[in-house]
């Protein structure tokens, strides 16, 4: 049987309470190497993140629904530390059988607030809880699609993240290499390492599909995007696709 309810105020508090007592400055001074611009962030590491969200997710279980979560991020996606966000992403990802529709104005809404500021708590988020949503709701593909042209790079690297999950299902690479075209104009090493990452998922699938995109783009392609995009190809051909697309 359920316990009593805990609201996402209590939660929000004890997550918080949780993740100061478990950081260590000497590791939240090191986090900020792996990012350009300015972080913060407790020093916790992400194994360590993923038992709290587990444990509070325990906590709700069978007594929350996908609204509460949500109100639980509208809580923890502003806090400044990357853990805060974490945490709120993936109890919400919890959630995933349960999306509304209006998740998807929701979460773009995060991101054009740059609640979501970072490669990393975009990735956290669009990767699982955004991937889930379009599977379960294929119709919005268009509009993750239009996020591509976005003024936000957030919002833009999101397009291409969301993707990330479904780049080797036969029915969203149509949409994958759509996304990766329209995010080639953008300049924005952030952006592009997405992109590439999408492209690469994406000739997981088809590596061949991949070659013929990328030769028939050729040097409207960023050299960042490209570089990740055909890192998983064998050496011979790698040099041969740089060489064919400048």
């Amino acid at each position: 049987m359920p316990g009593k309810k805990r609201s996402p105020e209590d939660i929000a508090k004890t997550a918080l309470k949780r993740l100061r007592a478990l950081g260590d400055p000497v590791k939240a001074a090191g986090v900020q190497r792996y990012f350009k611009q300015s972080v913060k962030a407790y020093g916790i590491a992400a194994p360590d993140i993923r038992a709290l969200a587990w444990e509070l997710y325990l906590s709700i279980k069978g007594t929350w629904s996908v609204g509460d979560a949500v109100a639980l991020c509208d809580l923890l996606l502003p806090e400044p530390e990357l853990e805060s966000k974490a945490v709120g992403a993936l109890i919400l990802a919890r959630f995933k059988r349960e999306f509304p529709p209006s998740l998807l104005a929701k979460v773009k809404g995060w991101l054009a607030a740059d609640l979501l500021d970072s490669w990393a708590s975009v990735d956290v988020f669009c990767a699982d809880a955004m991937g889930a949503f379009l599977q379960k709701y294929p119709a919005f593909v268009e509009d993750i699609k239009s996020w591509a042209f976005h003024k936000n790079r957030w919002v833009r690297r999101a397009a291409a993240v969301s993707f990330i999950k479904l780049a080797k299902r036969d029915e969203f690479l149509a949409a994958v290499y759509e996304v990766a075209a329209s995010l080639f104009p953008v300049d924005d090493d952030l952006v592009q390492k997405a992109n590439g990452w999408l492209l690469r998922e994406a000739g997981k699938r088809d590596a061949g599909r991949l070659e013929k995109f990328l030769l028939g783009h050729g040097a409207a392609i960023p050299r960042t995007t490209l570089r990740y995009a055909i890192e998983r190809f064998p050496e011979t051909k790698r040099r041969a696709i740089l060489l064919g697309t400048k």
